[in-house]
């Protein structure tokens, strides 16, 4: 079997949940790709005030994304930043740690947990995403103790993934992005991408990866990642003289920080299989259209990827798909919130 199915996967794995702030729709389909590689978290009481989403997007294999659906929100919530109120030092020192337990006996075992292995004499049904249950949320949460064992030399998996994360309190929304899923905002209509897609001909990207000793080749990171940002990945982050944030590939995340409005909607957390089909915009105007006529938000997601799975395998529209939507309940009076926005861009898709 290739890359490819001779039939797609349209089953949708999907949920809907609700706090006094927000509610959110997530689902996933696996379509024509032969794996499903995404996992995701929907977690809207992290605590009491504040809710976290995330999509992973996994290549290579779906272990290191179910890893991080599994324990990126934890180290968020107990790193020493969250408590006082900086999320953005807490999300990238959360995406830099992903990479550090993975390392050694316990992150072997943690990997072969979640990975293809187990999954082979579990019986679990391939193509439905993993994401933990809420009362794993605040559980279990350790200090990680180093396990002595037959793979405490592990450096780490060669698989990765993507990993775009948003935590919301009150009006404060935070985004954390390392590759190419992206979060959107609509305000009024119009979408504000509040991440940006880390490919590796962007200058930044470009230049930190010559730097490390890597190289571009028809846009591929040392000819194989069209990604210059991921968690795990490790055969890209070997070079014992650079810190982590300046390794050819990087999980360290951009961070963007915006105060929500009465303007705003709702925002979309989604991997590249549905950028790849459509424009930020052009999402954006087809989940008003559904809004419509659509209350349950993941029944909206579902209808998003039956308008992008492609009619035939190659190409665009045979990606997995994952998506969260999550529509505001209670915003903020302030009249002068709208002014962190800048001008729509040329392409009518803008960055707060």
């Amino acid at each position: 079997m290739g890359i490819y199915l001779s039939t797609p996967k349209t089953d949708k794995s999907s949920e809907d949940g609700e706090n006094n702030r927000l509610r959110y729709g997530v689902s996933s389909m696996q379509g024509w790709r032969a794996t499903m590689e995404d996992a995701h978290a929907a977690i809207p009481n992290l605590d009491e005030s504040t809710s976290f989403f995330g999509v992973y997007d996994g290549h290579g294999g779906k272990a290191v994304a179910k890893f991080c659906a599994k324990y990126l929100h934890q180290q968020v919530l107990k790193h020493e930043a969250y408590s006082a109120g900086d999320f953005g030092t807490s999300l990238k020192k959360s995406f830099l740690r992903m990479d550090e337990m993975m390392h050694g006996q316990r992150g072997w075992r943690e990997l072969a947990a979640l990975g293809d292995k187990i999954e082979k004499f579990s019986g679990m049904l391939e193509g439905f995403i993993w994401s933990p249950r809420n009362g794993e949320v605040n559980n279990h949460v350790d200090d990680w103790a180093f396990e002595e064992g037959p793979h405490s030399d592990f450096s780490g998996p060669n698989c990765g993934c993507t990993a775009c994360v948003a935590i919301i309190q009150q009006n404060q929304l935070v985004i954390a992005n390392a590759g190419d899923s992206r979060c959107v905002l609509s305000r009024k209509g119009q979408a504000y991408n509040l991440s940006k897609d880390h490919k590796p001909d962007l200058e930044v990207e470009k230049d930190r990866i010559l730097r490390a000793g890597g190289f571009i080749q028809v846009g591929r990171v040392n000819g194989s990642l069209n990604l210059a940002r991921a968690i795990g990945d490790m055969e890209f982050k070997q070079n014992k003289f650079l810190p982590a944030e300046k390794q050819i590939v990087t999980a360290d995340p951009d961070i963007t920080s915006v105060e929500l409005c009465d303007e705003d909607e709702f925002l979309v957390i989604a991997c590249d299989g549905i950028w790849d089909c459509m424009s930020s915009q052009q999402l954006v105007e087809l989940v008003h259209e559904q809004l419509k006529t659509e209350n349950k938000l993941s029944v909206v997601c579902e209808k998003v990827f039956d308008r992008c799975l492609a009619p035939t395998a190659g190409g665009e529209g045979c990606d997995n798909m994952t998506m969260i939507l999550i529509q505001f309940t209670r915003t903020s009076s302030d009249p002068d919130a709208s002014s962190v926005v800048d001008e729509p861009l040329s392409s009518n898709e803008s960055t707060i």
